[in-house]
């Protein structure tokens, strides 16, 4: 234990000539990537103490020279070894420290507290040799910082600035980003959609002939990229419902209940298949047809095979699966809000006109496609959401590898399509986005979640995302999700995910050169996702209601218009 007369015995060694070599401890444990040292003043009094909390805070860097390397690690916590009353009884004060990478010396180098703050050196990720107990422990110099942060020399884009140091930028590597999937978590209210925003206008400035497709069931997104993205809606797209396959029918057509579902089931099936055969063009196809085909085929001929196979029934009370059905399906045709998918006399392919739009090819300056979700009726969100990945994913899986698109497919509000419960959602959702996850990068196709609920995802696919942008979060829950989720060790920079301000985060995995804690760059007005909390104040100052709100709010309402 140290008292007052070791830290002033320390203390009165000459302080290194440089504040890149400034001593602020020395190692007293060592524990896998986990370092435990002692904090000595650099000088006595206040003062020192003053410079050693200054030079030694939450987030910091260290470094601690080897006799062949100089391994560099991220303050995660302070504490004090023996409390006192006061600092002036001598309080022993502890930090620890998390490994993250090591500059090895050229041989011949010497590993004196100034190894690797002049030279332009790559830091190597992982630790190979260890420092030892009685080590000392220099505080990294922000010359050092900028070789550990400097710009990748593979293809990269600026989101923002290093919390260390804000002169410094933080950069993504782009192909490790989006070629290994990432997500985007934290609290409500964090900046999730700010976040996502940012990375992809520095994306797309970058890559100007992209293909983005993101998912937005709020429509916040239509600003912030005004002018880059196409905006799709139910109003000004067709999904013609032949593009569902077999489950996805089931969901939108049968009823949900286990009497009668199955029964109904078994009839679709036998009438979609009919109906497909029926719509061939010639011999070739049909060989072809199975009942999850993207083949068009009228709706008429589907309700036909229906009636068809009911007249050949032997008893009345058999006919009742077949009439849910049918009404079911005429429902449908009748309903307004399902207009983008059994609107239309007319039965065409529109299969590559659909897809085109979607992933934007040819780009024509909008390389970003955002399907507004918030027009779709809730009873059938998860299903077009199916419908939206799985031809992505199929499109992607049947392209020649030498002339596929890659393809980035943005979810928000990812906790709603793969849920940690798998009773929870809509199954088909589930496993084509797992798929994506799994097996996406070899088709070129990346996945990047948005979630306020980290806690409430599936753990199994949120782990295939390898670069993780964790937003503030409060809750406990959600920070041991993040923790067990981690492609790599940073539980020091974990610990301050409840104390980060809006436009931070922790930065962790393949998509960046080392873990960091960034503050993202500012947005334009114009280039902010319309996510803002609704004024209670301003709007509360006047009266309405002589304005005809209501009534018109009702209108719209009533015909369905957004």
């Amino acid at each position: 234990m140290q008292t007052a007369e070791n830290i002033h015995k320390v203390s009165s060694a000459p302080a290194p000539a440089s504040s890149a070599a400034m001593t602020v401890g020395h190692i007293v444990s060592v524990n896998g990537a986990r370092i435990t040292g002692s904090l000595v003043p650099v000088g006595p009094g206040a003062e020192a103490a003053s410079r050693l909390n200054e030079a030694v805070q939450i987030g910091s860097l260290v470094k601690m020279p080897t006799q062949r390397s100089v391994a560099f690690g991220i303050v995660s916590a302070l504490s004090t070894g023996n409390p006192s009353p006061s600092p002036d009884f001598g309080e022993q004060w502890i930090v620890e420290i998390d490994l993250f990478g090591e500059y090895l010396l050229e041989d011949g180098a010497e590993a004196g507290p100034g190894a690797g703050s002049e030279d332009n050196f790559d830091l190597l990720r992982g630790v190979s040799i260890y420092p030892g107990l009685g080590d000392p422990i220099f505080a990294a110099s922000s010359g050092e910082l900028q070789q550990i942060y400097k710009r990748p020399k593979a293809s990269n884009v600026r989101i923002g600035t290093l919390h260390q140091d804000t002169e410094l930028p933080a950069y993504l590597v782009t192909d490790d980003l989006l070629g290994k999937h990432f997500a985007i978590l934290g609290t409500t209210g964090s900046g999730k959609s700010c976040a996502l925003a940012t990375v992809l206008h520095a994306i797309l400035s970058e890559h100007p002939f992209g293909h983005v497709v993101l998912l937005d069931p709020h429509n916040e997104y239509a600003q912030a990229f005004n002018g880059l993205a196409e905006v799709v809606n139910p109003e000004n797209l067709q999904l013609p419902y032949w593009l569902l396959n077999f489950e996805e029918m089931v969901e939108v057509m049968c009823s949900r209940d286990e009497v009668n579902g199955p029964a109904e089931a078994f009839i679709l099936k036998d009438a979609i298949l009919t109906a497909k055969r029926a719509s061939a063009e010639d011999d070739e196809a049909r060989r072809f047809l199975t009942v999850d085909t993207p083949s068009p085929y009228p709706l008429s001929a589907l309700l036909h095979n229906i009636e068809a196979a009911m007249g050949q029934l032997q008893k009345a009370e058999q006919a009742k699966p077949y009439l849910r059905l049918r009404a079911r399906i005429e429902a449908l045709r009748a309903d307004r809000r399902y207009a983008f998918m059994f609107s239309g006399l007319s039965v065409r392919d529109t299969l590559p006109d659909v897809l085109a739009r979607i992933i934007r090819v040819p780009v024509e300056g909008k390389p970003l496609t955002t399907f507004d979700l918030s027009g779709v009726p809730s009873e059938i969100v998860d299903v077009v959401v199916s419908l939206l990945c799985r031809t992505l994913f199929d499109f992607a899986i049947w392209s020649e590898r030498e002339a596929a698109v890659p393809v980035l497919l943005v979810c928000e509000e990812a906790h709603h399509y793969i849920p940690q419960d798998a009773s929870k959602g809509f199954e088909p959702t589930r496993r084509v986005i797992s798929r994506i996850a799994k097996e996406g990068r070899k088709y070129g196709l990346a996945l990047g979640l948005v979630s306020q609920r980290p806690s409430e995802l599936s753990e199994t696919i949120i782990s295939q995302c390898s670069t993780l942008f964790a937003l503030r979060m409060g809750n406990q829950k959600d920070q041991d999700f993040v923790r067990r989720a981690l492609p790599e060790s940073a539980e020091g920079m974990l610990a301050s995910l409840p104390a980060l301000r809006n436009q931070q985060a922790v930065v962790i995995g393949e998509g960046v050169v080392l873990p960091m804690r960034i503050r993202f760059d500012d947005l334009p007005e114009a280039k902010r996702p319309q996510s803002d909390t609704a004024s209670f104040s301003r709007h509360w100052q006047s009266e309405r209601g002589e304005d005809g709100f209501v009534a018109h709010t009702i209108e719209r309402w009533r015909k369905q218009i957004r």
